[in-house]
């Protein structure tokens, strides 16, 4: 304390401190002094070496942690160099396949466009195959109806007789039984100087099918038109019989045109029976009287249209309920 005292009153003054001031100019103090500055010395020397040594270990660190980094980006960087060039790789084969899958579109697109070329071409052909079968069907139709016209036209002096027995004594002498029927069913005939001259006269088919219990028809040529139209207009007039069973005389028409005429049946019976006077006219047109005038009708949807606007069947035959209206 007193040097502490007699260094401060030595500052007051202004004098410079010193060693030898400071302890009082005493050689123990000196040492002390000495001593305690050796240890203060060992012991900056001793953090400096601690500085030293945790620069060093900065360093050491800096390196470890450079040298971890660089191996961890670096495997990084090869990762994602491998991954890079797998990429490029797939990239590549994405590529070859997206040109593969162009060049086949493209052929696709090619075949599809012949395909639709061949298509046009065949719808083409296709339009004109149909109109030269639609040409084809009329001049079929056209030529049917002239050949069966012309069949018409060949039997026009034959007489067709339906019902007459199939029986061997009948069938020797078919010629012989027709004279028979002409006498029995219109004696006048003969009366007037009438001569029956028949070019031929025979069964027809030709041969007997045993599993139709009905007489097959007889054909009966005349030389004359004018005198198988006389039977035939007698034949109209009043129902023919030989030997008192019942036979019929029509004309002997084509295939056809029996079966066109068959067609009109089911209408033929209906209209007579209500009054409409149907005929069946060459080749097969069917005429009714109706309001005071004839109608003629070549098809079948004719009249049917033709009923149908007028009302036939509903005029003629009214219904159930109507006809109770009517009688209250």
């Amino acid at each position: 304390m007193a040097h502490m005292a007699q260094n401060q009153a030595s500052r007051k003054k202004g004098k410079k401190v010193t060693i030898e001031n400071f302890y009082g100019g005493s050689t123990q103090g000196k040492e002390e002094n000495e001593e305690e500055i050796q240890k203060k010395s060992e012991h900056a020397s001793q953090n400096g070496n601690y500085q030293q040594a945790l620069e060093d270990l900065k360093l050491e660190l800096i390196q470890k942690m450079e040298t971890f980094w660089k191996e961890k980006w670096e495997k990084e960087i090869s990762c994602l160099t491998d991954k890079t060039a797998q990429l490029e790789k797939e990239l590549e084969a994405s590529n070859r396949r997206a040109d593969k899958a162009e060049k086949q579109i493209q052929s696709l697109m090619t075949r599809i466009k012949h395909l639709e070329e061949s298509e046009m071409i065949k719808q083409q052909e296709s339009i004109k195959q149909t109109q030269t079968i639609n040409e084809l069907e009329e001049n079929i139709k056209y030529l049917t109806e002239k050949v069966t016209d012309l069949e018409n036209r060949g039997r026009r002096e034959n007489l067709r007789i339906i019902g007459l027995p199939e029986k061997p004594e009948v069938n020797n002498k078919l010629d012989f039984i027709l004279e028979e029927i002409i006498k029995e069913n219109c004696p006048h005939f003969l009366e007037q100087g009438g001569k029956i001259e028949i070019e031929r006269i025979h069964r027809t088919p030709s041969i007997l099918n045993p599993q139709k219990t009905t007489p097959r028809n007889v054909i009966a040529k005349f030389k004359s038109f004018q005198v198988k139209e006389k039977i035939l207009q007698e034949a109209k007039k009043k129902s023919f019989r030989y030997k008192g069973a019942p036979i019929r005389i029509t004309h002997d028409l084509a295939a056809n045109t029996l079966r066109d005429r068959k067609a009109w049946n089911t209408i033929f019976r209906k209209a007579r029976e209500l009054g409409l006077q149907p005929r069946i006219n060459y080749p097969a047109k069917l005429t009714i009287y109706f309001q005071g005038k004839v109608w003629a009708f070549n098809k079948i949807e004719d009249f049917q249209a033709f009923a149908k606007t007028r009302a036939l069947w509903k005029v003629r035959y009214p219904s159930t309920e109507s006809k109770r209206n009517m009688k209250r």
